[in-house]
């Protein structure tokens, strides 16, 4: 592939992504929660970064943000991440992605005179965070045609103000948002670039990552009942305490996850009633988180929990219930968009190390539609992320333009030969 184009400037979008963390942010953090004003702001300074480039831009009906050089070929490689952010949030995530596409495009249209072999989209994909309203991935659900607008129409905001009329008054109608499929066609690849928001990358001193899909999540509510008993009066032996059932099943899930390289297990949230002081816990709500990139793993830990919190109940002398809160299939990316963010990620740092992904990224939702896509990590110090504590060297964050430049110019010499 030879050296880096010398019209790709990583430096620059580093000062950037400064200046719209000023633009953008507070003493807490960033603030770019989709569907609020704040966030509006970032795009409309994003979009005064676009002047001069030979692109065109538009936004779909989901509020995807699209910028597009024109290439010979309407075959399209798509590059995406996203502006929005959690409450009180970190500077990098998701618009790092945004920002270093930004800049890949620019060397595009520098090298091609405006007209490279493919045709390249930057995509600055619609409420990425789920934050306000708790469904993620939202607008890029729409494009990949995975959207349940029946389920999230009703979604409200703390404040009662829901989804539909947030969506509305950014300019958008919400039963429009399947039209956004549209943006499907003709797409042949899609890459992203995203901070790991973990700390692998950094203990292994590795500063770039292969990310080899995203994880398949299975999350329950497990309803343990007893007796609620005075705490005074209750013998330990007489005791049918629900606490005591959910208590050993959120030390059992440690080994249920440790049996597997990548696995993870959370019990989250404990809600106990009648949850006083002098009282025996008559019953006990527990969420549980478990992921895997394999399929086959992620239903042995589902029926080994369940197998357990059923023993931990008779035990203690209680019932046990389980009811699914959400879950989706674990996504690989594509076998041959590995390789080459391997070699690009090689080429630019000397080593790589491949990994899946255990939050949830747009790209899943694009890889779900049949498009090939693959994502690129970049490491996060700390392992922090949506926090305003949130950061990665400068010189890493460098790192993962040239990166990302040497995959999109890789990936685009892969369309051209399919």
């Amino acid at each position: 592939m030879g050296g880096i184009d010398m019209s790709l400037d990583p430096r620059r979008t580093v000062a950037e992504l400064k200046v719209l963390r000023e633009l953008t942010g507070d003493e807490n953090g960033a603030q770019r929660v989709a569907w609020t004003p704040v966030w509006l702001k970032a795009r409309e300074w994003f979009a005064g970064k676009l002047k001069g480039l030979p692109v065109e831009q538009h936004y779909d009906t989901a509020g995807n943000n699209w910028v597009t050089l024109r290439g010979e070929s309407e075959r399209s490689l798509l590059i995406g991440g996203h502006l929005d952010s959690v409450p009180n949030g970190g500077w990098l995530d998701g618009a790092l992605n945004v920002v270093a596409g930004l800049e890949v495009l620019r060397r595009f249209a520098a090298q091609y005179d405006g007209r490279p072999p493919v045709t390249v989209k930057l995509v600055d994909w619609a409420d990425e965070e789920g934050a306000r309203f708790g469904r993620s991935l939202l607008g890029s659900s729409a494009f990949a045609g995975t959207h349940s607008l029946d389920a999230d129409r009703g979604r409200t905001d703390r404040e009662g103000v829901r989804l539909e009329d947030a969506v509305r008054s950014c300019g958008y109608e919400f039963d429009r948002f399947p039209e956004a499929g549209e943006g499907r066609k003709n797409a042949a690849a899609y890459i992203e670039l995203h901070i790991e928001q973990g700390p692998v990358l950094e203990r292994l001193g590795l500063p770039l990552g292969v990310v080899l899909g995203t994880k398949g999540v299975e999350r329950h509510l497990i309803t343990f009942r007893g007796q609620e008993a005075h705490s005074g009066s209750t013998p330990m032996n007489a005791r049918r305490d629900a606490l005591a059932a959910a208590a050993k099943l959120a030390l059992e899930i440690r080994p249920i996850a440790r049996k597997h390289p990548d696995a993870v297990c959370t019990m989250g949230s404990v809600k106990t009633f009648p949850g006083i002081v002098t009282a025996v816990v008559g019953r006990c709500e527990a969420t549980l988180d478990q992921r895997d990139l394999d399929a086959t793993v992620l239903a042995e830990m589902y029926g080994e929990a369940q197998r357990a919190s059923r023993r931990f109940a008779e035990e203690e002398g209680c019932t046990v219930e389980w009811s699914r809160i959400w879950n989706i299939e674990p996504v690989p990316f594509h076998s041959d968009l590995i390789e080459l963010c391997d070699e690009a990620v090689r080429e630019t740092a000397g080593r790589s190390h491949r990994m899946p992904s255990g939050p949830l990224h747009d790209a899943a939702e694009v890889s779900r539609a049949g498009i090939p896509a693959v994502m690129m990590f970049v490491q996060s110090l700390g392992g922090i992320s949506h926090n305003k504590i949130e950061d990665t060297l400068e010189e890493h964050l460098e790192m993962s333009v040239a990166a990302l430049d040497r995959l999109a110019a890789k990936t685009m010499e892969w369309i051209l030969k399919g």
